[in-house]
């Protein structure tokens, strides 16, 4: 296995974590359940430590790949910007959760305004690691950058130029 598989195995975890932290959050607050809200600040440590083999392997696997046909450096350094900016804020994310589940962990309650921090911190989070992966994905997936046509949408496209060039023009 090498980098460049490391990862895309790992890269989902993070993205899909801080998703699935939003969630159980919302549940644990809906239920006001002290203990979901537990179980959250966890998930969120575990996937800031997740986050960390996906950033690292990044630059490795940027190597394997830097040569292949539609690989450029114009989409490349999007993606190493916003995941820059991903870790950092899951790593806050994941160091205030575990500050939390540590300083509350004896306490049956956890502050409302603690909660309201995570939640909010979380959001921001999982939109930069949404944006990240839709970054990462137009690396190599061409379909999703602007002004994509298919070899198929290509073929439609040169024949209809055929078409009209071979109409008379009509006065």
């Amino acid at each position: 296995m090498n980098f460049a598989q490391v990862h895309l195995l790992l890269n989902h975890f993070p993205i899909l974590g801080s998703i699935f932290g939003i969630a159980l959050l919302l549940v644990a607050i809906l239920r006001k359940s002290e203990e979901l809200k537990r179980v959250t600040l966890g998930a969120f440590i575990v996937f800031a430590l997740l986050a960390l083999p996906v950033y690292f392997s990044g630059e490795p696997a940027e190597k394997i790949i830097e040569d292949f046909p539609g690989v450029t450096e114009n989409v490349i350094h999007p993606h190493e910007v916003f995941a820059k900016y991903a870790l950092i804020g899951i790593e806050i994310l994941g160091v205030l959760s575990l500050m939390g589940w540590l300083a509350f962990r004896r306490s049956k309650a956890i502050p409302s305004g603690f909660v309201a921090a995570v939640f909010i911190l979380s959001l921001v989070v999982a939109g930069l690691m949404v944006w990240t992966g839709h970054l990462g994905g137009m690396i190599r997936h061409t379909e999703t950058r602007g002004g994509y046509q298919t070899q198929e949408g290509d073929q439609k496209l040169e024949i209809q130029k055929e078409t009209n060039q071979a109409k008379p023009e009509r006065d």
